[in-house]
């Protein structure tokens, strides 16, 4: 340690009481954190990179300072998808601390994180007053059945109007419109369902068939449009 000489030259005074950091919620308990192994919890954040093309929302379940989950996903960027690949693998081990200053390939996954990193260690994550926080493999439930990640996808022009594309439900095969041409309903296909049943030895159309749903008053619409085609 090397000490200006004027500091050297000064007199000692006695450093008053000192009563640690003020404690913040982790899973349940008021903990004074400081050390990175303090830290817990569960939480998402969202990050962007710098031309703005695309989005991350990361999700990671801290124990003791060590990230034990990682959720990674990414919209509007196809090389950002190989990122999110990546990042998985190298968020996984280690502490909070070593991920913050570690490149998690893309700026929006890097951005995602640096979001995160505040909420943990400043008390504001989603198990904050969840005795125990969550169990590893929690992040999955924001999936669903089918592990897919909600994605809503819409189009318009004000030369056509509106274009479903893709709901929290799935892909939306068909919109419903009344006799004034307004959208009142959609048919969409669970992906994850039709999938699973097609891994199950199911003919794929009939798959496709039983993975169909709708929504609204899609019954006796008077027009049935293909958003993608028409």
């Amino acid at each position: 340690m090397i000490y200006s000489t004027e500091v050297q030259n000064m007199c000692p005074v006695a450093k008053g009481a000192y009563h640690g950091p003020a404690p913040i919620p982790e899973e349940g308990k008021w903990v004074q954190a400081k050390e990175i192994k303090d830290i817990s919890g569960l939480t998402h954040g969202v990050g962007w990179c710098a031309p703005q093309q695309g989005a991350c929302k990361l999700t990671l379940n801290v124990k003791d300072g060590i990230i034990e989950e990682a959720l990674v996903e990414t919209l509007g960027c196809s090389g950002m998808t190989h990122s999110a690949a990546m990042a998985s693998e190298i968020l996984i081990g280690k502490t909070l601390l070593e991920a913050l200053n570690t490149d998690l390939v893309c700026d929006a996954i890097n951005t995602a994180m640096r979001e995160l990193f505040l909420q943990i260690v400043y008390g504001r994550t989603q198990t904050a007053f969840s005795e125990g926080g969550l169990p590893i493999g929690a992040s999955l439930e924001d999936l669903g059945k089918g592990l897919r990640s909600q994605v809503g996808t819409m189009f318009g022009t004000k030369a056509k109007g509106p274009r479903y594309l893709e709901m929290a439900e799935g892909y939306v095969t068909r919109i419903a419109l009344n006799k004034d041409d307004e959208i009142i309903g959609y048919e969409f296909v669970n992906l994850g369902k039709m999938m699973d049943a097609i891994k199950k030895g199911t003919d794929a159309n009939e798959a496709l068939e039983k993975a169909k749903g709708c929504y609204g008053q899609f019954e006796g619409a008077a027009k049935y449009v293909d958003p993608r085609h028409e």
